[in-house]
C-alpha cells in the first residue's frame, strides 16, 4: 500500500511540475529583462565589433532566440514553492483514505492473529489501529516526497528552458562574428 501511495504521489508530482510555467509567452515584461551576460553568457567581439554594435547584436539575437524558442527572457526566478504546493495538494487528494484502507487491511490481519490468540475482536481492533497509523504515515511520506519532487522538477524545467534560450542566442551571436561561451 505504501509503495502504491509513493508511486502515485511521485507520478502526480511529475505531472504537476510538467504543467508549471517555466517561461512566460512573449508579451509585455513587468521588469527589465536580464542581459545575456546576466544569464551567464560570455560574449567576445571576435571581429573587433564596437560596444554599440555588440549591444545592438545582443538585442537582435535576444529577439531572434525568443522567436525561435517561444521563450521570453525575463527577470525573476522560478516559483518552486507554488509547484511544490500544487504537487503536495495532488498527492494529498490521491492518497485520501490511506488511513481507512490501512485500517481495513490491519483489521483483516488482526482477525487472523486474534483467532490464533483466541480473541478475534481484540485482534481486529489492534490491527485496525496499527493499519490506520501506517496509512497516515505513508500518506505524509507521499505528500512530503511529492512536494520535494515538484519543486525540483520546476527548477529543472526552468534551467532547461534557460539553457535552450542560451543556445539559440549563442548560435545567433556566433553567426554575427562573436565568440560565445
Amino acid at each position: 500500500m505504501r509503495r502504491l501511495l509513493i508511486v502515485t504521489a511521485t507520478a502526480l508530482a511529475v505531472a504537476v511540475s510538467a504543467t508549471a510555467q517555466v517561461a512566460a509567452p512573449p508579451g509585455p515584461p513587468t521588469a527589465a529583462p536580464p542581459s545575456l551576460a546576466q544569464i551567464g553568457m560570455f560574449i567576445y567581439p571576435a571581429k573587433g565589433q564596437p560596444p554599440d554594435q555588440q549591444a545592438a547584436d545582443e538585442a537582435a539575437c535576444t529577439q531572434w532566440a525568443e522567436s525561435q524558442t517561444g521563450l521570453q527572457l525575463q527577470a525573476g526566478s522560478v516559483d518552486t514553492e507554488a509547484a511544490a504546493k500544487a504537487a503536495e495538494k495532488q498527492a494529498s487528494d490521491a492518497t485520501k483514505g490511506a488511513a481507512v484502507a490501512g485500517a481495513a487491511k490491519g483489521a483483516v490481519a488482526g482477525v487472523a492473529i486474534g483467532a490464533i490468540a483466541g480473541d478475534t475482536g481484540k485482534g481486529a481492533a489492534i490491527g485496525a489501529v496499527a493499519g490506520a497509523m501506517g496509512g497516515r504515515r505513508a500518506r505524509r511520506q507521499a505528500r512530503k516526497q511529492a512536494t520535494e519532487q515538484g519543486a525540483q522538477q520546476a527548477q529543472a524545467q526552468s534551467q532547461q528552458a534557460l539553457d535552450t534560450f542560451k543556445k539559440a542566442a549563442g548560435a545567433c551571436l556566433e553567426g554575427r562574428g562573436y565568440s560565445v561561451k
